[in-house]
């Protein structure tokens, strides 16, 4: 069957912008190395790294995942590239702010600060509606692929609603600190539901790609549908201990 032109195109897009994200990570690594200063808290190198790694691997994730999905090609290339846009807008955002020596997110303090920061917030909102049309679309129909990854890809989207929801959590309740006047408690807050936002934001890349490189094996797909319920059950096991870490210490 022929492949439409449009959602191949999009792939591509899709995948070289993450590429390019992944790589300004790394370059901002060799900017933390060349020139210093912590690692953690609001101002730091850290965050260009993180975000430009994370995000530029969860968009690669999504583009991939996502060609396992039963969604209209028009829909998902729309939903594509919409999601690529954001990933360069939520990078360049937090990037810039390194850059200038600011905080990039709930930060208030001044006009420019507070357009980055709100930018950002509504970046996260298109992120979650976005993510959470796939998730639903997964959960809808079965998605196709090899043994195991109709189990990965539902998975890996319901694991990742978790990080959405924990990112959004972080993000509300330091604006309710920001905006009852404690900014440097806002900046703070979001330590607790760091492990938990971290550990269940790549669950749809880790459980697909097991069961795409399960599928290169000689095993039957009985054994291989095991393997990938059985790594399911341990990626869920630890997304629910950083809950747990979550909810001690919030």
């Amino acid at each position: 069957m022929r492949i439409p032109r449009v959602p191949r195109t999009a792939d591509r897009v899709c995948h070289v912008t993450g590429l390019l994200l992944v790589l300004a990570g790394l370059a901002h690594l060799v900017v933390f190395a060349v020139d210093g200063g912590p690692w953690d808290g609001p101002v730091s190198w850290r965050k260009p790294v993180t975000f430009g790694l994370s995000f530029g691997v969860t968009l690669i994730a999504t583009t991939w995942v996502t060609s396992y999905l039963r969604i209209g090609e028009r829909l998902r290339t729309v939903l594509l590239l919409v999601l690529a846009a954001d990933c360069v807008v939520e990078v360049g955002g937090i990037t810039l702010q390194a850059w200038r020596g600011v905080p990039s997110h709930l930060n208030m303090e001044s006009p420019l600060n507070t357009a980055v920061s709100m930018t950002l917030a509504v970046g996260g909102g298109v992120l979650v509606v976005l993510l959470t049309v796939f998730a639903v679309a997964s959960f809808r129909h079965r998605p196709t692929g090899p043994a195991g990854m109709p189990l990965a890809v539902r998975s890996g989207f319901a694991l990742l609603l978790v990080a959405l929801a924990s990112g959004a959590a972080m993000i509300a309740r330091g604006v309710v600190l920001t905006r009852t006047g404690h900014q440097e408690a806002a900046y703070h807050s979001t330590a607790p539901l760091k492990p938990l936002h971290g550990v269940s934001l790549h669950a749809v890349l880790v459980l697909p790609l097991l069961a795409r490189l399960l599928s290169r094996t000689p095993w039957n797909e009985r054994t291989r549908g095991l393997i990938v319920t059985a790594a399911t059950g341990c990626y869920a096991t630890a997304v629910a201990a950083a809950g747990v870490w979550a909810a001690v210490t919030y």
